[in-house]
């Protein structure tokens, strides 16, 4: 059998990436809620 123990794996990496993709969907909502209310004000 494998010398895995359940929870040891260094999660560092992942946990940085997980936390950039959240940022990047933040960051895209507040861009389109941006766009979709200067179309609502400009728009005709």
């Amino acid at each position: 059998m494998s010398d895995y123990e359940h929870g040891s794996m260094d999660i560092v990496d992942q946990e940085k990436t997980y936390h950039s993709f959240l940022k990047l969907g933040k960051w895209t909502t507040y861009i389109c809620i941006g766009v979709v209310v200067f179309l609502a004000i400009v728009g005709t």
